[in-house]
């Protein structure tokens, strides 16, 4: 099993130095991974929100050995053309490290108030079109498209990233909606959040259990696929003895999950340093 940090891009963690310290750190302490938050807008209590594809792009730059991503980015509002490149300018930058975590996105105001169709059956015919549209870009040779909200007419974007035929794509969906799940079997892995739990508490081992059965049943092709989990340890003795009863189920990734209902940002970077094993 994979062990790494996730940390919210909003509030007081909407700083791009400290998020790209953290990732430093998170390295040295002996993680696996670090991932970003993808919030344009948050809650009043905390409006303030950093972008956090630059934030990771800076941070594959002062890192070299952890894998590095968005969990999850909210794919439907933004151009596909331009996450490609953005993405794959990532993937460069980190020689191959990065992972592209993609969904709906869960604040509906930040579609709303620019604008946009915040509907839930908009945002996944998107959703849905733009990984078409990611797939083909990222693609050797020129692409075409033709569809509900995207064209592309005979281009080829280059350069293409270091991972081929594309970064991992990880699927996020709350459960137990299913559409996300299903959408996930047919990409390279799934990362599940429960309607039943909050910042503060996270999935018991069976209800994961249950998730990743059904993710099986719609998978058509076998061979690597991950599955992706937020939880919370104390330390890394406490972290030693909660994953094996996750990976028994399936999990692939611990993400230890920081952020202000844990504490101040010296907390996060406590538990960042205090390691994962």
């Amino acid at each position: 099993m994979k062990l790494a940090v996730g940390v919210p891009n909003v509030g007081e963690f909407a700083d791009p130095v400290l998020l790209v310290d953290l990732a430093q750190e998170a390295e040295a302490a002996g993680w696996d991974g670090f991932f970003l938050w993808d919030h344009l807008l948050y809650r009043p209590e905390r409006p303030a929100a950093v972008e956090p594809w630059s934030v990771i792009a800076a941070a594959a730059v002062v890192t070299k050995r952890i894998r590095l991503g968005v969990l999850v980015t909210a794919v439907a509002r933004r151009r596909p053309q331009l996450l490609a490149q953005q993405i794959s300018t990532v993937d460069l930058l980190s020689n191959g490290r990065t992972i592209f975590g993609a969904g709906l996105g869960s604040m509906p105001d930040e579609y709303a108030l620019f604008a946009e169709d915040a509907s839930l059956a908009t945002r996944a015919r998107r959703l849905d079109e733009a990984l078409e549209v990611l797939q083909a870009l990222w693609s050797p040779g020129a692409s075409r498209h033709k569809g509900e909200f995207f064209t592309i007419d005979d281009v080829e974007l280059l350069p293409k990233p270091v991972q081929q035929p594309h970064p991992p794509i990880w699927i996020g969906g709350r459960w137990p909606n299913k559409a996300p799940f299903r959408r996930a079997a047919r990409f390279d892995g799934v990362m599940p959040t429960h309607t039943a739990y909050s910042h503060e508490s996270f999935m018991t081992a069976v209800e994961l259990h249950d998730i990743v059965n059904y993710v099986n049943e719609h998978r058509t092709e076998r061979g690597g696929f991950d599955v992706v989990m937020e939880g919370q340890s104390t330390d890394a003795e406490q972290l030693s003895e909660l994953v094996p009863a996750y990976a028994a189920v399936g999990l692939t990734w611990w993400i230890e999950k920081l952020g202000w209902w844990r504490g101040d940002r010296s907390t996060a970077l406590d538990r960042v340093r205090n390691g994962p094993r």
